[in-house]
């Protein structure tokens, strides 16, 4: 059992590295404070602000979460829970290895039961702040390969992996009777992804992975994205997995072709599925975008 550590020592520790960190997976982005928990059933509700999307789900024995942003916002996500339900946190779940999804981790006692994929346990390992001893209890007590159920009935929650994305060990999390995903970063938002090959992600699987948790995963409606402002449909995901196997068909087409990054994302043309999105060009790859990071990925396939 990981042991339990003082509300200060969790302040002090680990929150300028998971910052840090955080800022340069997400572009510098300055997320706004934690805001209010917003209602999507009787007893599932989802939080903004401070990092990914968190979602609160009060189960019959106490709350699962799902994602507990950046360092140092434990009390403002327990503060949300405690304006919702009395019933203590029992659960947390992290969508993937990233400190603006786990970073508070560490804010909640040793007995808090903690679950990811199994490769996610594996980076998380790596984490700087959670190699300081004082930390350790913020890492996964339990892990799954390809699929995971945890609570029972009414209460179910299905944890699915269907290969590389944002990461080598995006869950995807099913609040079974609610009939909503949350999909963490995998759908961090209608634009370019975040590719992190660092942590196993891949440009070149993502539509795929998308494509196999279309066809493995049953009714639900309504999806949690890791970053967007508001719920997106399950048609959102699927068109999401569409877009990211087109990114990289064209990129496979366009290195063929002896293009260059930049090339190939000047020519890149969507269909009217995605004239919502977000601006395409540059990126996080640079001028070429994610197209960049994707030849990079292509180069070590051959």
């Amino acid at each position: 059992m990981k042991r339990a550590i003082t509300l200060g020592a969790i302040i002090a520790t680990g929150l300028i590295t998971a910052a840090t960190t955080v800022v340069g997976q997400r572009g510098g982005f300055n997320f706004p404070p934690v805001g209010k928990a917003e209602k999507i059933t009787d007893n599932l509700y989802w939080l903004q602000g401070a990092g990914g999307n968190t979602a609160i789900f009060v189960a019959s024995d106490g709350v699962v979460l799902v994602d507990t942003k950046l360092a140092n916002n434990g009390q403002a996500i327990l503060d949300q829970v405690k304006a919702v339900t009395d019933k203590p946190v029992m659960h947390i779940i992290n969508t993937h290895t990233h400190g603006d999804h786990n970073g508070s981790n560490q804010f909640f006692p040793a007995t808090v039961d903690i679950v990811t994929q199994e490769n996610t346990a594996t980076n998380m390992k790596k984490m700087d702040v959670f190699k300081a001893p004082e930390n350790a209890h913020g890492l996964p007590d339990r892990t799954f390969k390809d699929k995971m159920t945890i609570l029972k009935g009414k209460d179910a929650i299905d944890l699915y992996y269907y290969g590389r994305a944002h990461t080598n060990g995006d869950a995807l999390v099913v609040f079974r009777n609610a009939r909503v995903m949350h999909a963490g970063d995998m759908f961090a938002n209608k634009g370019l992804p975040l590719i992190d090959p660092n942590n196993g992600g891949s440009g070149l699987e993502w539509g795929k992975t998308i494509g196999n948790a279309a066809k493995g995963i049953k009714n639900v409606d309504t999806v949690i994205t890791g970053h967007a402002t508001t719920l997106m449909t399950w048609r959102d995901f699927v068109n999401y997995g569409e877009f990211n196997r087109l990114y990289a068909q064209h990129a496979r087409d366009a290195a063929k072709a002896g293009k260059t990054p930049e090339q190939a994302a000047m020519e890149f043309k969507l269909p009217d599925t995605f004239k919502d999105y977000a601006s395409l060009t540059g990126g996080r790859g640079g001028a070429g975008g994610n197209f960049g990071t994707i030849f990079n990925e292509l180069k070590g396939a051959n």
